[in-house]
């Protein structure tokens, strides 16, 4: 979906109201996507979460996600196959390129759980995409560990701006499926 109203409450609700009921009904319309795409994956990966904004926040919102979608689509889910071993700032108020340098590198596999990654088509859980710069990063961590691909499963999108300038923006995502 656009992250776009009425959708931006309940997700930020989601995220930063402790709204942790609202997971399992999110989720559900995300695997009602994911059928009728006809879309697959051996594991199911929670973007991470740095340790201390989980401390911060108390949950992982898209690891909330990941579990749910792992239940109704029975599909394994895990918040440990990635780390985001280097703190960053809130991507919010940094413009495209800002973003891409924030999280360059912030992620790799865990050095514990990270196996988990070898060989199998991962879907990357996350509540919503903007510019694309953190699921790159964390896309590449992954194929770094061995991942044979990788999807991005997201709740949300942000819809290309109107006025976007092309030299500081990337290509847009497109709204449906894809893989890394």
């Amino acid at each position: 979906m656009d992250y776009a109203h009425p959708w931006t409450g309940l997700i930020q609700a989601l995220k930063f109201n402790d709204g942790c009921e609202l997971a399992p009904p999110l989720a559900e319309l995300m695997a009602q996507r994911v059928t009728s795409c006809g879309a697959s994956a051996d594991l199911l990966v929670a973007l991470p979460l740095h340790e201390e904004r989980l401390r911060s926040r108390g949950f992982n919102q898209s690891w909330l996600l990941a579990q749910a979608l792992g239940r109704q689509l029975g599909l394994p889910a895990t918040a440990k196959a990635l780390t985001r071993w280097r703190r960053t700032e809130h991507q919010v108020a940094l413009g495209h390129r800002e973003r891409r340098l924030n999280v360059q590198g912030a992620f790799m596999p865990d050095p514990l759980h990270g196996r988990q990654l070898e060989g199998q088509h991962i879907a990357l859980i996350d509540d919503v995409m903007t510019t694309g710069a953190t699921c790159h990063a964390a896309c590449m961590a992954a194929l770094e560990g061995g991942a044979a691909r990788v999807s991005l499963w997201l709740l949300a999108r942000t819809p290309q701006p109107i006025d976007a300038d092309s030299s500081d923006n990337p290509p847009h995502v497109s709204h449906r499926f894809g893989s890394a």
